[in-house]
């Protein structure tokens, strides 16, 4: 278990990613005071020296990009690690971000960032140095210029036996060095407040899409489906080769519709970049629909009034699906019964009523149970409005009003 971080490869490129960070320290320890001799104080002003000029690069926003990024590719496991893991393969598992500065807090946190990586590093740097010669002195191997102070050789032969104590605890700096900067890491450079609510924003964009296209898919194909059914049914128990000639005709029309939401829905899901074929048909398609459900042998009694065809877009597709809906509900659940239609089309909202009786000896569906009915719920919430559904006076009734404003 202790052995298990030195045969990964992330332990060493966290501990590269550490020391990096000493070579502007070192470049400008030649320069001034000199690194011919270091002493402590010379090691100081190294360090110090650089701090003014990495805190101003740190306020360019594109700084927090770069350094978000080197820090996903070298402290987290991936392609180059002996132990291959796909939690870190898009940067998301991480708790790094990789977006420039959108802040003065942005800016202030990748600030203390580069400044501590300057200084750990250096700080790893030396230590690294310093334990590797403490290996070579134990060894009873001359330093001629030791990097840190000054070392001189143990006497007696049980130096050697001592020598490998130094290096087992440069490994325990190099596994300690990582973890802290990988914790140091995700604390400075993990996402922002902001960045944290766009996230949050996307992913729920990206579940309100997923079932509106549930959705689609549930009505239209649970439409045709009900619908061939139904047909089908009917005209096997007809006998009459005429309403199996009509039969066969509304079938293949319910068909061919569905082929093309379910077309369309696809296209959206593969992100292909083509424009659907068809728009979403909208409430004043709904002739159609009324047409295709008489079809199947229900009595459906329609009135539509108000200019439907003027109708905001969302409201109108919301309307026509929601319309499909509980015509299918009727033909799933009560058959060939009369379906009362009412649309009405005011001017500040729509009303939507479907009614149809409740067979005899059928129980009558839970109000608001179903996948279906949830959907019709669900997209009168998102429009703003108000679906219910249930039995009154010995009816099934679907009622909606949707604001057009």
């Amino acid at each position: 278990m202790f052995l298990r971080p030195l045969i990964r490869a992330v332990t060493y490129t966290r501990w590269l990613h550490l020391v990096i960070g000493a070579i502007v320290p070192l470049a400008a320890g030649l320069i001034y005071p000199g690194l011919s001799s270091p002493t402590l104080g010379d090691w100081l002003i190294a360090a110090a020296l650089p701090v003014p000029l990495v805190a101003a690069v740190a306020l360019i926003p594109s700084a927090r990009r770069a350094e978000g990024l080197q820090a996903r590719l070298m402290l987290f496991p991936g392609k180059h690690a002996r132990v291959r893991s796909t939690a870190y393969a898009d940067g998301a598992a991480t708790g790094i971000s990789a977006t420039p500065s959108a802040s003065w807090a942005d800016r202030g946190r990748t600030a203390l960032w580069m400044v501590f990586r300057m200084e750990a590093g250096l700080l790893a740097w030396l230590l690294t140095i310093w334990l590797l010669q403490c290996t070579l002195v134990l060894l009873d191997t001359s330093v001629e210029e030791p990097v840190v102070g000054s070392l001189t050789p143990p006497p007696g032969l049980g130096s050697v036996a001592l020598a490998p104590l130094p290096f087992l605890a440069l490994l325990a700096v190099i596994v300690a060095g990582g973890r802290l900067d990988t914790r140091v890491a995700r604390r400075l450079l993990g996402p922002s407040v902001k960045e944290r609510m766009t996230s949050l924003e996307e992913r729920t964009e990206r579940l309100l899409e997923r079932n509106r296209i549930a959705r689609e898919l549930h009505d239209s194909l649970g439409h045709a489906l009900t619908l061939a059914v139904v047909q089908a049914g009917a005209a096997r128990a007809a006998k009459d080769p005429e309403f199996t000639d009509r039969a066969l005709a509304t079938i293949e029309e319910t068909g061919r519709a569905a082929l093309e939401d379910l077309e369309r829905v696809l296209l959206l899901l593969r992100e292909t970049g083509r424009r659907p074929a068809g728009a979403s048909p909208g409430l004043d398609e709904a002739a159609r629909l009324l047409d295709s459900a008489r079809s199947s042998g229900a009595q459906v009694e329609a009135e539509i009034t108000g200019p439907v065809e003027e109708l905001p877009g969302p409201v109108s597709r919301e309307a026509y699906r929601m319309l499909q809906e509980a015509l299918t509900n009727a033909l799933r659940h009560a058959g060939q019964v009369p379906v009362e239609v009412r649309v009405t089309a005011e001017r500040s909202r729509l009303r939507l009523l479907v009614t149809n009786p409740v067979p005899e000896g059928r129980p009558p569906a839970v109000p608001g149970s179903g996948s279906g009915l949830r959907g019709i719920r669900e997209r009168a919430a998102l429009l703003g409005g108000e679906a219910k559904s249930g039995v009154k006076d010995g009816e099934w009734r679907v009622a909606v009003v949707l604001p057009l404003r």
